[in-house]
């Protein structure tokens, strides 16, 4: 069964909002077994509105449209899909109480075109709205079916839970459809992503029929994504599929490029550094220079943190890093720099761990050295501090945001290596 998603609103194609609720809806349908394969964006204009829902039903089986059912002149999609039924709206009583019941609750008069939320396109179900004023459609159209939500989220969510996914369950179960879609993504960082489309062509070419597929999803700062998505009769069937080809896929990347792969699914760099931290039971300081304090931003946003983050220098001065760090006199973007700071923040913030980046940003050089040229400290224990040098693509703000996550990802790797 394919459903696809309508998101309405002016305000999604002018990028005042970003749609987060065909994505939501996306994994929803997949974890319910239901392909989605068109997403569309339509404004709020009544013949355009029909245009998108004409053509969903034209190439799907189903259709969720998601906003435009409020009180306001512009919410047009009762309007749009009565159209495209080719029925009346019908003004439903009960309806109408409800909602002004509701304003009377709060103290408050309805205004009168809230009384546009009653109507109802004749043939089609009221899906009952429990946390708003606008209640959804559920409209059969011929062996197809449409079904309308409101735009705010959880009002959204909710419906879908507590009526659509039922019913879209039940019209599998009845086409002798049954199954769930499941996928997992593999995080990495440390290579480009035509290496890893190489590196897996083969995998991916093995896949060419069967119930798995591959993509990869860039995702700037936050590194490249591998993901393995299965279709299996059983959420445990999918999860044992998706254990197996996540073994594959960790192995291949391992034998090509080494530990690049850093964590699953929703798991951030720093979540995985903290959960490195936290088995290790140690503690870790930063010296920040050209990053300006975004590392430790990034690590105060993991749950928790005070358990294992010391605390953060931003020591962007040369004679800052030399009083505070005792970096010494001289140059301070240099590997010998980064070493004195990663040093010199353990022992001053008495971590188990101490970490340090130097470098220039851009957008000139600085010292002679190229922008883009970043050295990162690390100093763990009593052993000696060492360093690795960076050379990094981009302006200034991603020069800062790329030295980030690499230092992080080094941390990784040295935490790793401890066994």
């Amino acid at each position: 069964m394919r459903v696809e998603i309508v998101a309405v609103g002016t305000e999604l194609l002018l990028g005042q909002l970003a749609d987060t609720n065909s994505r939501w809806l996306g994994e929803q349908l997949a974890a319910n077994g239901v392909i989605s394969t068109f997403h569309q964006h339509v404004d709020d204009d009544h013949l355009r509105m029909v245009l998108a829902l004409r053509t969903a039903l034209a190439r799907s089986d189903g259709v969720i449209v998601c906003g435009g059912l409020g009180p306001t002149q512009d919410d047009l999609t009762r309007e749009a899909i009565a159209a495209v039924m080719g029925v009346e709206l019908v003004r439903d009583p009960a309806i109408e109480t409800r909602i002004e019941s509701m304003f009377a609750s709060r103290g408050r008069e309805m205004p009168d075109n809230n009384r546009r939320q009653a109507d109802v396109p004749v043939g089609a179900q009221v899906i009952e709205q429990r946390r708003g004023t606008a209640p959804g459609l559920l409209c059969p159209i011929g062996r197809k079916v449409l079904y309308a939500v409101p735009g705010v989220p959880h009002e959204l969510e909710e419906m879908f839970e507590r009526a659509i996914a039922p019913d879209l369950r039940s019209r599998l179960a009845a086409g002798g459809e049954t199954g769930t879609i499941a996928s997992r993504v593999l995080r990495t960082w440390g290579t480009s992503e035509s290496g890893l489309a190489e590196a897996l062509d083969g995998y991916a070419k093995d896949l060419d029929g069967s119930s798995c597929t591959l993509a990869f999803l860039a995702s700037g700062i936050e590194g490249l994504k591998v993901r393995v998505t299965t279709r299996a009769p059983s959420e445990e069937a999918a999860r044992r599929s998706l254990a197996a080809e996540e073994a594959t896929v960790r192995a291949i990347l391992a034998q090509r490029f080494g530990d690049v792969v850093f964590g699953v699914d929703d798991e951030t760099m720093e979540d995985v550094v903290a959960g490195q931290l936290r088995r290790r039971s140690l503690t870790l300081a930063v010296a920040e220079s050209l990053t300006g304090g975004l590392v430790a931003s990034r690590l105060v946003n993991v749950d928790g943190a005070s358990e294992w983050f010391r605390g953060a220098i931003v020591s962007y001065a040369g004679d800052v890093k030399q009083a505070l760090l005792g970096v010494p006199d001289g140059p301070v973007v240099t590997p010998e720099a980064a070493e004195a700071m990663a040093r010199g923040v353990r022992s001053v913030l008495r971590s188990d761990v101490g970490l340090a980046l130097t470098g220039v940003a851009g957008p000139e050089p600085d010292e002679g050295i190229e922008v883009g040229t970043v050295f990162v400290g690390l100093a763990i224990g009593d052993e000696a501090p060492t360093s690795i040098r960076l050379r990094l693509p981009g302006d200034r703000q991603r020069v800062r945001d790329y030295a980030t996550i690499s230092a992080l990802d080094w941390v990784r790797r040295a935490l790793a290596s401890l066994g």
